[in-house]
């Protein structure tokens, strides 16, 4: 039986690159940039007129350990909740005000790279506390 031993995670969204650069702040992760070009702009101004902005855009962790991530422009909006979504693991290991501290933390990082906050989920018997926010084109994802 083959097992698989990667995957990547892709995004649609409007616009791919600034997406990614969001992704990267938040992971740790390193955008991948085109072949020939030392920055996006740069690429954005080789492509033909009516064709800017790039169609799609790559961030990977540098250890490798990670899933690469893929951010595709596609042309309709957001409408709906995400179906699937990242847990950012802030807090593993920590409970209660320690582990809200973090969450906090984290929030307060993310939220002037355009992250919009969300609803806290304070733990109960079952889970521990997590928090739901949103990244620059509203894609649900929990600080956990």
């Amino acid at each position: 039986m083959l097992s698989i031993k990667q995957v990547q995670i892709t995004f649609d969204c409007a616009e791919p690159v600034r997406v990614a650069r969001f992704w990267s702040e938040v992971l740790g992760y390193v955008a991948s940039l085109p072949d020939g070009f030392a920055t996006w702009d740069d690429y954005d101004r080789a492509l033909p007129p009516g064709k800017q902005g790039p169609a799609g855009a790559v961030c990977a962790d540098p250890s490798g350990a990670g899933p690469r991530l893929y951010f595709q422009r596609v042309p309709e909006g957001k409408v709906v909740k995400n179906r699937v979504h990242l847990d950012v693991r802030v807090g593993t290991g920590l409970v209660g005000e320690e582990r809200l501290a973090a969450l906090e933390a984290e929030c307060a990082r993310l939220l002037p790279l355009g992250a919009v906050r969300g609803l806290l989920l304070v733990a109960d018997e079952e889970n521990e506390s997590c928090l739901v926010m949103q990244d620059v084109e509203g894609n649900e994802f929990c600080l956990d």
